[in-house]
């Protein structure tokens, strides 16, 4: 059995932004089940909620700061997590990294390095909770000087550091270093230090024993400029202690034989009761109720790296096309105004619905045929994943987790009962108006479209299969 403190800026149900939360709410989860003594550690946010009041546990003085330690649980599960409480920093509403007003933190590099130097006396046991871990899993930039910091230690855990987003770094000032108060044998090119800036991502990617991403292809992806935001060097220097492990699902929330939201629960087995979802988004949405024409749902947020300006590309060559389209998303607002005026002029084809709605994703994974996710960028994804889950056919670009979750349907993956879905390569309008075209083709026959719906629902992206991967790592390092 292993102890691992696990770090993170935000962890779901308790508080979330993005991805992070998902991954911090569900693997220490699955790490407790396979047997592992696991403890999440975070900040203690106002806006926090789905959780226990914390009950005291210590006071540690760090930078001239006493700084509380609070405990409570995990919803529905029997891990501990251990709140970063010190209301100068963390006693105001907004979320971890912006204002109520939709801004920035000014205070956010005192208040990540204030969370990582707590993370440290904890790992070192000397916050009084005679407990040490032999890991420490550190996520994103917000944990990044975690690694850096125990690397000055004796007798120091093994520190593992996950990129969620490599497009986020922790970039500050230079000055911030010195007022930040952090140890001058760290600030040098080969330490902290990024072109004159303090990068609290390249203290993760420098120190840490080992690094991982959400994805194998990702992996790949951010030792090239493209991908590497400037640190693509140092990560191919660190290329053979740099791994890849897709994140899992919530196989419990995504689960379409269970699922509430939906109006028919089905499986594999009983595919017919997709139909009826089908009929039921139709109805929903106001789209004319058709079983033969083919459904598309696009499910996400409104911004280039979504390659939702290709969607927008290729939508008047769709409009001539025999099937509907729905989307729901919120981002940019031209592109939602886009949307809008594409819906208006095509009302019995297209069904925009601007927001999130959770359940409404859910019965549009559930009701349509086609999921579109042609992303220029995708460290792991999700949508690609409950969508198989779904028998909902992914069409995606061929990059980062949507390369390693769906195999394209072609003869040879046909034949060995693999293809789940259909992948384009390249970022242009025109190569995703042809997976459009080539899904209408595999669609009108029937026997091949079922073919790949049982292939997808048969697929295991349990957080267990995630989880067994990351314990091989930990007893490795």
């Amino acid at each position: 059995m292993k102890k691992i403190l696990f770090a993170s800026s935000e962890t779901h149900p308790l508080i979330k932004t993005g991805g992070l939360a998902d991954v911090a709410g569900s693997l220490p989860v699955a790490l407790s089940e396979l047997g592992q003594d696991i403890r999440i550690i975070m900040p203690n946010y106002q806006a926090i909620k789905n959780c226990e009041p914390g009950r005291f546990l210590c006071t540690v003085r760090v930078n001239n700061c006493d700084v509380n330690l609070l405990e409570t649980r995990l919803p529905d599960s029997e891990v501990p997590v251990w709140l970063v409480d010190y209301p100068p920093f963390f006693g105001f509403s907004g979320n971890p990294y912006l204002d109520d007003t939709g801004k920035p933190w000014p205070d956010i590099g005192d208040r990540f390095a204030l969370f990582c130097r707590i993370v440290v006396e904890v790992a070192m046991n000397r916050a009084y909770l005679d407990w040490k871990p032999d890991v420490v899993h550190c996520n994103d930039w917000q944990t990044g000087l975690v690694p850096a910091l125990l690397s000055l230690e004796e007798y120091r855990p093994a520190t593992l550091f996950t990129i969620h987003n490599m497009a986020y770094q922790g970039l500050f000032p230079g000055s911030a270093y010195t007022l930040l108060n952090l140890p001058g044998q760290l600030w040098h090119p080969d330490g902290v230090e990024y072109h004159g800036m303090l990068s609290f991502i390249k203290g993760g990617l420098r120190f840490a024993d080992r690094i991982t991403t959400v994805s194998p292809t990702y992996a790949q992806e951010i030792q090239k400029p493209e991908f590497g935001y400037g640190l693509e060097g140092l990560l191919a220097y660190r290329r053979d202690y740099l791994s890849g492990i897709i994140n899992g699902i919530d196989t419990t929330v995504w689960n379409p034989e269970k699922d509430a939201y939906i109006s028919q629960n089905y499986s594999a087995k009983t595919l017919t009761g997709k139909q009826q979802n089908k009929t039921a988004l139709q109805e929903q949405l106001g789209l004319p109720i058709n079983p033969d024409l083919p459904l598309f749902a696009l499910i996400g947020r409104l911004v280039d790296q979504k390659g939702i300006d290709l969607v927008l590309s290729c939508l008047p060559e769709i409009t001539s096309l025999p099937l509907q389209f729905t989307l729901l998303g919120s981002g940019d607002k031209s592109i939602e105004l886009k949307l809008q005026d594409f819906a208006r002029l095509y009302p019995e084809k297209i069904a925009i619905t601007i927001g999130y709605n959770e359940p409404l994703a859910h019965q549009m994974e559930a009701g349509a045929d086609i999921f579109l996710m042609p992303s220029r960028f995708e460290p792991c994804g999700l949508n690609q994943m409950y969508s198989q889950r779904y028998g909902t056919i992914p069409i995606v670009r061929k990059t980062g987790g949507l390369a390693d979750t769906v195999v394209d349907s072609l003869p040879e993956s046909m034949t060995n009962g693999t293809a789940s879905g259909i992948v384009f390569n390249d970022a242009v309008a025109a190569a995703l108006h042809e997976a459009i075209k080539r899904s209408l083709i595999l669609y009108t026959d029937k026997s091949t479209w079922k073919k790949i719906q049982r292939n997808a629902m048969g697929k295991d992206f349990s957080w267990l299969n995630s989880a067994s991967q990351y314990l091989a790592l930990y007893e490795e390092i």
